[in-house]
């Protein structure tokens, strides 16, 4: 009897904590950090007018994604000309800003792309703190209960030349962030709870005789589980590197041709799927099994036409069904078969790209900087079944959580929901 109260109660847990992570969206890309959301009952179309429940003006600018937890959302924006560095809680239900944290003042910002914002990096929350980085001018975490600091970081030092890109993760006790400048490249550990550095790995690709503006990435690593392995994955420019996830040392790397990347890794089945950034974009499937240099050895095949350089692949299915949908900067959007590289089929969804795919409640959803979202149903055929237009355009993914999805153009945030 004991014995079947405790399965009870273990089943009660998992479809507890299942329903919980669905109605949660904490970092880049979602919880899981795939652009997979569990959600059911969104909307497929939405307007001005039709299926939104709050849309709240965002002061300042940012391209970060809004991050949900519990009650409250989070972003991060910047005003007075990047100088003040902030911070934003909003109400859940009613889109209420409800806390207006300035994080950093800075007075005197670096330059950065007019394609850029002071504020872009992605949050990341979790029960009572939410993650915060402004890239060289420091990370901090914050008390989602009062906005209180508790702690900051300003060792994190490189020249972004554009402005941040690069959003941190969490992964156990933590905060992992790449560190790509035109002066020095690295990836970073900070302990979650204090703030101060566990570990700094140096990139081990040689620069040079290489120009300093094509030594500079903005990437979001992600952390895999492979042959018993914490492998965290980052792309630095010409370089894409493994490294042990708790203390830095580098497992593996593999060579490729680009420089400016932003695209997140992505990873099934022992299979990574990279973008390789400005100056070549190309699409590289890469083994994760390997050590050392896998260059030559571990590349499984390779797409040069229509590759982003900005926005993350979404995978979708399994095994030989599985697909990688893409969309170009300029709006061409690819099918591909992850096995091979194989174009499955490509077409038009919108103009200019930033934001990231997602694949919610059995469809794909893309963002365009204009303002138009386009809903595919996947398939081996390319089949639209809405084209939705707002006001302004989507810099940044939207989060989905619950039966909500939260979309954050260039002045408002957004609650789409049936």
């Amino acid at each position: 009897m004991l014995f079947n109260r405790f399965i009870v109660l273990s089943w009660c847990l998992l479809l507890g904590s299942s329903a919980f992570a669905s109605d949660n969206w904490t970092q880049f890309r979602g919880s899981t950090g795939d652009g997979h959301s569990d959600s059911t009952g969104l909307p497929v179309k939405w307007s001005e007018t039709e299926n939104i429940k709050w849309k709240t003006t965002i002061p300042g600018e940012g391209w970060s994604s809004p991050v949900v937890y519990g009650d409250q959302i989070w972003l991060t924006t910047s005003l007075q000309t990047g100088t003040s560095l902030h911070a934003i809680c909003i109400d859940r239900a009613g889109g209420k800003i409800v806390r207006d944290v300035e994080v950093f003042h800075v007075p005197n910002p670096e330059k950065k792309h007019t394609f850029n914002s002071y504020a872009s990096p992605t949050p990341v929350i979790e029960a009572g703190r939410v993650y915060i980085c402004f890239g060289d001018n420091g990370s901090a975490c914050l008390d989602t209960a009062t906005g209180g600091t508790i702690w900051e970081n300003h060792e994190l030092k490189i020249d972004h030349m554009n402005g941040p890109g690069s959003s941190p993760i969490i992964f156990n006790n933590l905060y992992l962030l790449c560190c790509d400048g035109i002066d020095f490249e690295y990836m970073a550990a900070l302990d979650k709870a204090t703030g101060k550095l566990v570990w700094k790995t140096k990139r081990s690709v040689s620069f040079d005789g290489v120009a300093p503006d094509i030594r500079k990435a903005y990437n979001t690593p992600i952390v895999i589980r492979n042959e018993g392995r914490d492998q965290a994955i980052s792309i630095g420019a010409h370089r894409i590197y493994s490294y042990d996830a708790m203390t830095g040392r580098e497992l593996w790397f593999c060579d490729h041709p680009g420089f400016s990347c932003v695209a997140q890794p992505v990873f099934a089945d022992g299979m990574l799927y990279v973008s390789t950034g400005f100056g070549k974009p190309e699409c590289w499937a890469i083994r994760t099994d390997g050590s050392g240099d896998v260059t030559k050895t571990h590349v499984a095949w390779k797409v040069k036409k229509g590759v982003p350089n900005r926005s993350t692949p979404l995978l979708v299915g399994e095994g030989t069904a599985r697909r990688i949908y893409m969309v170009s900067d300029d709006g061409i959007a690819r099918c591909l078969r992850a096995e091979d590289g194989e174009t499955v089929w490509q077409g038009r969804v919108g103009t200019g790209f930033s934001a990231s795919p997602l694949l919610a409640d059995g469809h794909v959803f893309f963002f365009d900087e204009k303002g138009v979202s386009t809903v595919l149903a996947p398939g081996e055929t390319m089949r639209v079944l809405a084209e939705n237009a707002l006001d302004d355009g989507c810099m940044g993914t939207p989060a989905i959580a619950g039966k909500s999805m939260f979309l954050r153009t260039k002045t408002h945030l957004y609650r789409i929901e049936k």
